[in-house]
């Protein structure tokens, strides 16, 4: 039987909705291999010639690394969020069901990464993909400190801001590698470096590793 709630404020715990996420989550990452499963090698006797087959698919491996390890990042804070989020409300589940759209849409755009990498949309398309990721992760967040009292009540006012200027500096470094993307292609990725640097200057203070 489905029990209705009787008012719009209410929240339920997030267990199921961490164990929903992790499956999707998952099923993206391992689908981002079938790129290059899917692509055949052919005319190979030696191993010299294997070598050089192999070599000729430098950009689905890099653009599958590059998406496996941001992908990864991006787990990575859902996992921190929802160290402290403890209840959640339609609003948030909603937000975090429109993240995991963009999540699914990841092997898709970094298919197209590959195939047209010398079209500008294609070089856009996948930096994109992230940015609406990271922006949903980042809306997660200041949703959770506006409602912190039910959603992260183990955090302070100040703690809650000081993690949410963590997730503004992936935003503004996502919004970074999509416009460099338009040069380089998968290489603005490597922007991500500084992420650790970014967040310590919004949050007032030396960044640590």
């Amino acid at each position: 039987m489905i029990r209705r709630r009787s008012h719009p404020d209410s929240s339920v715990s997030t267990r199921r909705l961490e164990a929903y996420t992790d499956g999707v989550f998952a099923i993206a990452a391992t689908l981002l291999v079938l790129d290059l499963t899917g692509r055949t090698i052919t005319g190979v006797d030696t191993d010299g010639e294997l070598w050089a087959a192999l070599l000729t698919m430098w950009q689905p491996l890099l653009t599958f690394v590059v998406s496996f390890v941001i992908l990864s990042m991006m787990w990575m804070t859902h996992v921190d969020q929802f160290e402290h989020i403890s209840r959640i409300d339609s609003l948030g589940l909603w937000i975090n069901n429109i993240r995991l759209l963009f999540v699914v849409l990841v092997p898709f755009s970094s298919s197209v990464l590959t195939d047209y990498s010398d079209l500008v949309l294609g070089r856009v398309l996948l930096p994109v993909n992230f940015f609406l990721v990271i922006s949903c992760s980042w809306l997660q967040w200041a949703w959770a400190t506006r409602t912190r009292e039910r959603s992260v009540p183990d955090l302070s006012a100040d703690a809650a801001r000081d993690e949410g200027r963590g997730a503004l500096s992936a935003v503004l470094i996502s919004a970074g590698v999509v416009a460099l993307s338009t040069l380089v292609g998968s290489w603005a990725f490597f922007l991500f470096v500084l992420d650790g640097w970014l967040t310590g200057v919004l949050r007032g203070r030396r960044a640590t590793s």
